[in-house]
């Protein structure tokens, strides 16, 4: 398995691209290359399994290669499709990033062949979620999505004294004063999900299936984090998140309403920070979120930085995102969705989130 704590090196051949081809290689092949060039953990190549299996979905992973061969540049897509939400074809679903990594003209050709791809396909809309902009012909840029990092000393006392401010280090001392502790181990799935799929309820949103949690289990052992915060031997707060490359981030996460006033959420996330440290991560990711909402100003309130996500598009029928919960289209079934008995919810749930991208 991969160092996380090693910084991802920028691979030193510079070796013209020859030719885009559908990766056939191994799982080795893929992540060893990812070792040498800016990369995260959504580029992995086990994420094919995870679509695959879970999901039943189409992948379409693909590679730059020079005239010896190797390769130069690597680009892993999935289509995700349903007659109820539409046709899409993304890098990745449900996750931030998976855009072409690889040298500068590999992610060009990359970018060029995947609206080819997208055209061949007849999908209505094509997402590179890339971490920094591409140079791709007939792609648009969307901003509607942004993330923020906060930058990790070597020490939690360091941040804790000197990387948080006084008012949050007061709403973590809450959860710590009514005896809350935290957990970490990839043998807390069930309690995780049992949060999350509330939570996911609660917001109107379907919910991911279980079994998905659980191939990352599988696929990911040494990168993927299950935490739960424990209130009075009940789980209180729950998170999945990944460590690659010295970066951690928090993908997912829910905390029980009832228990709002007592803050778990605080210590869930500062629990995170201390932990990343130890495992030497020197930045703390907190995921994407909207400009301006209520989870953006969560997270600013630690310090942290926003970073744009500047995900390239390109759409032959003027599709401009994928299904939103928070659109006017979807707001009433959000609305009527958060009144759903939770198992209703989280029977039904994991069919629509499926087709959702």
């Amino acid at each position: 398995m991969s160092d996380v704590s090693k910084e991802p090196r920028v691979a030193e051949s510079t070796s013209p691209v020859d030719r885009v081809v559908d990766f056939d290689g191994t799982g080795q092949e893929w992540d060893g290359f990812l070792q040498d060039v800016p990369s995260t953990f959504c580029h992995l190549y086990g994420w094919r399994a995870v679509m695959e299996e879970t999901f039943g979905h189409d992948c379409h992973y693909m590679a730059a290669l020079d005239t010896s061969g190797s390769i130069r540049g690597i680009l892993p897509l999935v289509r995700v499709r349903s007659r109820l939400f539409g046709d899409y074809l993304m890098s990745m679903p449900f996750l931030n990033y998976g855009g072409p990594a690889g040298t500068a003209e590999a992610c060009q050709e990359l970018s060029n062949k995947a609206v080819e791809r997208a055209q061949v396909l007849g999908v209505d809309l094509l997402e590179l979620r890339a971490r920094e902009p591409l140079e791709a012909e007939a792609m648009s840029v969307s901003d509607r999505k942004l993330t923020v990092l906060l930058p990790l000393p070597e020490t939690s006392e360091e941040l804790w004294t000197k990387g948080i401010k006084a008012k949050v280090r007061s709403q973590v001392r809450r959860p710590m004063k009514e005896g809350m502790t935290s957990r970490f181990g990839l043998d807390l799935v069930g309690e995780f999900y049992g949060i999350f799929s509330t939570t996911m309820r609660d917001l109107g949103t379907p919910v991911l299936p279980r079994l998905f949690f659980e191939s990352l289990v599988r696929n990911f052992p040494d990168q993927v984090i299950f935490s739960v915060v424990d209130h009075e031997g009940e789980p209180a707060a729950a998170s999945c998140g990944f460590l690659w490359a010295g970066e951690y981030e928090i993908t997912w996460a829910g905390a029980r309403r009832d228990l709002n006033r007592l803050a778990p959420n605080m210590l869930l996330y500062w629990s995170l920070m201390e932990e990343s440290i130890a495992r030497g991560a020197h930045t703390f990711n907190f995921g994407r979120c909207s400009p301006d909402s209520g989870t953006h100003r969560f997270k600013k309130q630690w310090g942290s930085e926003d970073h744009p996500l500047p995900w390239a598009q390109f759409s032959p029928s003027g599709v401009i995102a994928t299904p939103n919960p928070d659109s006017t289209k979807f707001r009433l079934a959000t609305r009527v969705w958060s009144r759903l008995p939770v198992p209703v919810a989280n029977a039904f749930g994991p069919l629509l989130a499926r087709s959702l991208p």
